[in-house]
């Protein structure tokens, strides 16, 4: 049996996918979660296997909780479900330790094979992801500039770009504000970008906000 957490900030998304895993009699959903905070609290408290994520939710978001997750449940298989194409992505979150990511337009059963393949410890790569980790293998001079940034770097880039506060963003992430102005410098050095409104032009120009 493959315990399972959903994370969604839609409640009408957890019913859904919990509805349709109870089709499978190997699959059980053990507990869910309406943002990134509730998610570590729910690997805290319950046992689980999967954990599959939503990345857009109110306050912490999935890329927030990512670190946090792999920090405090080692061992649990994160599968993002997201409705940002796998380009925008996918590469970073596995980086940063996702077990698995797919574009909420998928087929319902490939979440469940996704499921069960990083139920046994390993990582799905879609078809897409597939071709996503190809394109950069072969030509690395040419990946996007934040897919260059780290995961703190990374967080800090997001959070900027929707116009937070840098003392909102060092409470959000636990962070001093003197760490994340170290961030968004570091930010702005390897993008070669100058401003707040810059990292918003190119979040917004890429899809990587709303």
């Amino acid at each position: 049996m493959i315990n399972i957490g959903i994370v969604d900030d839609h409640a009408i998304v957890r019913s859904g996918l919990k509805q349709f895993f109870s089709d499978f009699v190997d699959l059980r959903v053990m507990g869910e979660a309406a943002s990134g905070r509730e998610a570590i609290d729910l690997v805290r408290t319950v046992e689980l296997d999967v954990l599959v994520m939503d990345l857009s939710m109110p306050g912490q978001s999935g890329i927030d909780a990512l670190a946090m997750i792999r920090a405090k449940a080692p061992d649990v298989g994160i599968l993002i479900l997201s409705g940002y194409p796998e380009a925008h992505y996918a590469v970073n979150l596995i980086r940063q330790g996702a077990s698995g990511y797919l574009n909420k337009a998928c087929e319902p059963t490939e979440i469940v094979e996704a499921i069960r393949v990083i139920a046994l410890g390993k990582h799905y790569i879609s078809p897409a992801v597939a071709e996503l980790l190809a394109q950069q293998l072969n030509r690395p001079q040419d990946v996007a500039p934040h897919q260059q940034l780290s995961e703190r770097e990374f967080q800090v880039f997001l959070k900027l770009a929707k116009g937070e506060a840098a003392g909102d963003i060092a409470t959000a992430l636990s962070l001093s504000v003197k760490t994340v102005s170290t961030y968004r410098t570091r930010v702005m050095e390897k993008m070669n970008l100058a401003s707040n409104s810059d990292l918003t032009y190119y979040a917004l120009k890429n899809q990587l906000i709303d």
